[in-house]
């Protein structure tokens, strides 16, 4: 059996994405495009053959009855531990932030402390969305989902999630107490939006929220336990908090189908069932695009701190 890599899975659900309707099929209707559709229905779905192929371990097996090394490799602990983190999301997030410090005035060596900082508290994120959501993943075979395919335990999942918070703690308190309490508070309200708010209208507030303390941990911060920075401006916390709605958007829309078959009705879901999937795309992108062309006016103009 041939298995789809990362970039084939994102192009088919790319392929895939005109197929999102305004309406789902009457009940009694033919499963066709051209069936009738009731007004104020939801989405048409994407079929059990429209979803990439699964991993099979058992057919993955060499001459000797192994499997090859390159599938163990895939499926070692540290491997998945890594893919469970969401690491694309969690290193361009660090990147960002790390390089908002550099362009604010903070040396280097403060702003690999952030880089650090943001990459173990977007690991812990990872881990935890991936730990709340094992039982949807896996039925709607998500791919490359390692705890909810089996390939990574649970246990060892929440093993890694706490020895990084215990590792997040004075990492993030090395910049200044003041700037470790906001950032922790930021990861405090990304945890909850893991199980609350998450499926209703409102589901951008924790997201909203969070990017807020962004702009907050780097102008209070400095270098030591007992850095004390000044406040930042509110027009660069304004624009952080609509970056990060921007932001949930984007990261809802490969999800828009599996949620909706689960009955959720947050606000990305709720947008794209009168715009559709593409549109709904393009306005996502366009929305964010403006606001960091935004942060980066203020920046150059008014600056991080007050």
């Amino acid at each position: 059996m041939r298995h789809s890599s990362p970039g084939e899975v994102i192009l088919a659900r790319m392929a895939k994405v005109h197929l999102w309707k305004r309406r789902r099929p009457a009940a009694d209707a033919p499963d066709t495009p051209d069936s009738p559709q009731p007004e104020g229905a939801a989405l048409s779905t994407l079929t059990q053959a429209d979803r990439p192929e699964e991993a099979d371990p058992g057919g993955d097996v060499d001459g000797t009855g192994r499997r090859p090394w390159r599938r163990r490799l895939l499926d070692s602990t540290p491997v998945t531990l890594l893919v469970a983190a969401h690491p694309r999301q969690g290193v361009v997030t660090a990147l960002v932030i790390a390089a908002a410090a550099l362009v604010a005035g903070r040396p280097a060596r403060e702003a690999g402390i952030v880089l650090l900082t943001v990459l173990v508290g977007q690991a812990i994120l990872g881990w935890h969305n991936d730990l709340v959501d094992r039982d949807r993943d896996a039925g709607h075979r998500t791919p490359n989902k390692p705890i909810a395919d089996g390939r990574l335990d649970a246990g060892t999942a929440w093993y890694a999630l706490v020895v990084a918070l215990l590792l997040v703690i004075p990492l993030s308190i090395s910049t200044g107490v003041t700037a470790g309490v906001l950032y922790l508070g930021s990861l405090v309200i990304g945890i909850l939006g893991n199980v609350a708010l998450r499926r209703g209208r409102l589901s951008p507030v924790p997201w909203a929220a969070s990017f807020a303390l962004y702009p907050c941990y780097l102008s209070y911060g400095g270098f030591g336990g007992s850095a004390e920075g000044d406040p930042p401006q509110v027009a660069m916390v304004v624009a952080a908090a609509l970056l990060g709605v921007g932001v949930h958007f984007l990261r809802a829309i490969w999800g828009l189908v599996e949620d909706d078959q689960d009955g959720w009705t947050y606000l990305p879901l709720v947008l794209g069932r009168r715009l559709g999937a593409t549109r709904l795309l393009v306005v996502s992108t366009t929305y964010t695009g403006a606001v960091v062309a935004a942060l980066v006016v203020i920046g150059s103009t008014v600056g991080l701190r007050q």
